[in-house]
C-alpha cells in the first residue's frame, strides 16, 4: 500500500484554529502537502512569509551570512526544478533563472512556491544584482583552474552559479566569476549531474557558514 503523505480534515471534534495562516480549504478537505507537520493548514503564502521571517537577513546588513543560487537555462534543463527543491530544503530563500524564463518545474515538488524565483535576462544583469546586495560570485564547475571544494572557505555572503548538464557554465557566465570551485571527484566519470553537484555545493555552504540548530 502507498503510505498516506499529510493529514486529513481537521478533526471535526476539535476546535478549528484561528489566524490568517489557515487555509479554511485545507482545514476542510485535509493538507497532503509535503511540509513540515508545523506547517499543516498554513496558506503557501503564510509559509513562505514564516520562511522569510526565519530565514531572510535584513538587506541593509552585510554581516550576515546569505545564499542565493543561479542557474543558466538554455536548453531547457530539466534540473532546475530539482535544484530549487534542494534550494528550498537547505534554507536558500532567492534563486536566480538566467536565460531563458520557462523552465521544467516538475522536479522542484512546488517548492517554487515557497521562496523566491528571479529572472535575468544575461550575465552581466546578475552580475548588478549581486553586487547590489555584496555577493560573491562563485562558479561552481570543474573547468580549469577550479579549487577544489573541500580546500574552499566558502564567503559568507555567496551567490552560486550552476550551468547546464550539457555545457556547463557559459563563456559569458563565466566571464562575470570571482571564483571557481569543482567538486573532487574519484571514478571514472568526468562529471556529476548538476543536480547532485547543486546539492553538494549548497550542504557545504551551509555546513560552514549557518550555526548547528539544537537538536
Amino acid at each position: 500500500m502507498t503510505p498516506v503523505v499529510g493529514v486529513g480534515p481537521w478533526p471535526a471534534d476539535r476546535p478549528r484554529p484561528i489566524g490568517e495562516e489557515y487555509d479554511p480549504t485545507l482545514l476542510a478537505e485535509g493538507d497532503r502537502r509535503n511540509v513540515p507537520d508545523r506547517f499543516r493548514y498554513w496558506t503557501n503564502e503564510a509559509i513562505t512569509a514564516q520562511l522569510d521571517r526565519e530565514l531572510e537577513p535584513d538587506p541593509s546588513d552585510l554581516s550576515v551570512p546569505v545564499l542565493e543560487i543561479a542557474i543558466e537555462n538554455i536548453g531547457h534543463d530539466f534540473n532546475i526544478g530539482s535544484i530549487i527543491r534542494t534550494a528550498n530544503g537547505l534554507g536558500v530563500r532567492h534563486v536566480h533563472i538566467v536565460g531563458r524564463r520557462r523552465f521544467n518545474r516538475r522536479g522542484a515538488m512546488v517548492t517554487d512556491r515557497y521562496l523566491h524565483v528571479h529572472f535575468h535576462q544575461d550575465a552581466p544583469a546578475l552580475a548588478a544584482y549581486a553586487r547590489s546586495r555584496g555577493l560573491t560570485i562563485i562558479g561552481m564547475d570543474n573547468l580549469p583552474g577550479a579549487k577544489p571544494l573541500e580546500d574552499c572557505e566558502l564567503p559568507q555572503r555567496c551567490l552560486m552559479i550552476f550551468g547546464e548538464e550539457s555545457q556547463g557554465l557559459t563563456d559569458d557566465m563565466q566571464d562575470i566569476l570571482e571564483r571557481l570551485i569543482q567538486i573532487t571527484q574519484y571514478g571514472s566519470t568526468r562529471s556529476l549531474n548538476v543536480g547532485h553537484a547543486a546539492a553538494i555545493s549548497m550542504w557545504a555552504w551551509v555546513f560552514q557558514n549557518q550555526p548547528r540548530r539544537p537538536q
